[in-house]
């Protein structure tokens, strides 16, 4: 059975960055607006006056500083809150394909590669621009690359279940090179109104090659060793919008058409299901989490990451064990843990193991370990 080895990743980073300061500051307009429109239910009490947001909140809650954007004037302005894209024409490459060929292109790069080597692209991200065709065979078109395309979606832990399909398609000979791209415009789904959750996502888009070892040219090479999937329903990251809501006659912009959460409940959970998760897959090798030499995982929540890693070796973490991205990146959905692993994967010698992991609504969770050749 060929070994599968990741060759290459890119990095697709937006042209516009929102500070913390930039995005409270449209916050509190909007918040100070809507406070005056609805003066007079708010004095009867049928509804709710709106609540500051604060930079000292956002990056104690978080550890997010900034995030990248597609768009920013139409975050930023108070009387829209949700960025202005300009409509394509079906002739125009989308715009999540846009971004998923340069990140791949990156990735090809890095691998020695020519897009006419890929027999597989795979498009995994939280959310799609579209049911069909699928973005996945406008990429491989817009590439040309061969093969076939699929889209998946596993939210933030799409990267992850789908290198897991690419190593497999490896694995059994199917395809010797497979392309994995995760566009996140999260911006898109986010619901900026919010206080609890307007300053989580960034946009972004990332891409992997897998290849065989057999037949790879590059350079660098992480064998994957093993990939682990596991998912357990829960409602407690949500996001309703589809394609039956107008079926429905349901409100377009109602509250759960966006991007919701119960942050509580869900960091509660999930810390215990994912460090749990990362174990029980080292077992599977007879690996320790000390003998790990990095965690490149989810980016969601500093406090979380720190909190699982320190669950699995016994100690505080730093940087150099789990690198984090976050502050600069914010929340980039299934993008997070491959964007840390392509930033910072440095000083980890030959022999060396690595994990990435993410972890997301579902719930989800998919490890992958991987091996420095």
């Amino acid at each position: 059975m060929p070994r599968a080895v990741i060759t290459g990743t890119g990095l697709y980073v937006p042209p516009h960055v929102i500070t913390n300061a930039e995005l409270v500051a449209s916050f509190n307009a909007y918040v100070e607006r809507f406070n005056a429109e609805h003066a007079a239910a708010i004095e009867a009490g049928t509804v709710a006056a709106l609540a500051p947001s604060n930079e000292g909140f956002i990056e104690k809650a978080s550890g997010i500083q900034r995030r990248y954007v597609m768009e920013k004037t139409g975050v930023l302005d108070p009387a829209r809150m949700r960025p202005k894209l300009a409509e394509r024409a079906d002739e125009q490459l989308s715009l999540m394909a846009e971004i998923a060929v340069d990140a791949a292109r990156q990735a090809l790069a890095a691998a020695g590669r020519q897009a006419a080597d890929v027999d597989a692209v795979i498009c995994a991200a939280s959310n799609m621009q579209r049911a069909y065709p699928a973005m996945a065979i406008e990429i491989q078109q817009a590439l040309g690359a061969g093969g076939y395309g699929f889209d998946m979606n596993v939210a933030c832990s799409s990267a992850t279940f789908a290198i897991e399909q690419a190593v497999n398609a490896v694995r059994s000979g199917a395809s010797r090179c497979v392309l994995v791209v995760n566009p996140e415009i999260t911006s898109g789904h986010l619901e900026w109104k919010d206080r609890d959750c307007h300053f989580i996502f960034g946009d972004v888009c990332t891409a992997v090659l897998i290849e065989a070892d057999e037949t790879a040219v590059a350079a660098e090479r992480w064998e994957v060793l093993g990939t682990r999937l596991a998912t357990q329903f829960s409602n407690n990251i949500r996001n309703n919008a589809g394609f039956l809501n107008r079926s429905e006659d349901s409100d377009p912009e109602a509250r759960d058409k966006t991007f919701r959460q119960e942050g509580r409940k869900v960091f509660k959970e999930v810390v215990p299901i994912a460090s749990a998760h990362i174990e029980a897959h080292l077992q599977t090798l007879g690996v320790a989490p000390s003998q790990v030499r990095r965690y490149w995982l989810h980016q969601a929540n500093l406090g979380m990451n720190q909190l699982i890693v320190k669950k699995l070796v016994g100690q505080e973490v730093g940087p150099d064990l789990a690198p984090l991205i976050l502050d600069e990146f914010a929340n980039t959905a299934s993008a997070g843990s491959i964007i840390a692993f392509h930033r910072h994967r440095e000083g980890v010698q030959a022999g060396e193991l690595g994990v990435i992991c993410s972890f997301g609504a579902g719930y989800s969770v998919g490890s992958v370990i991987v091996r420095k050749q």
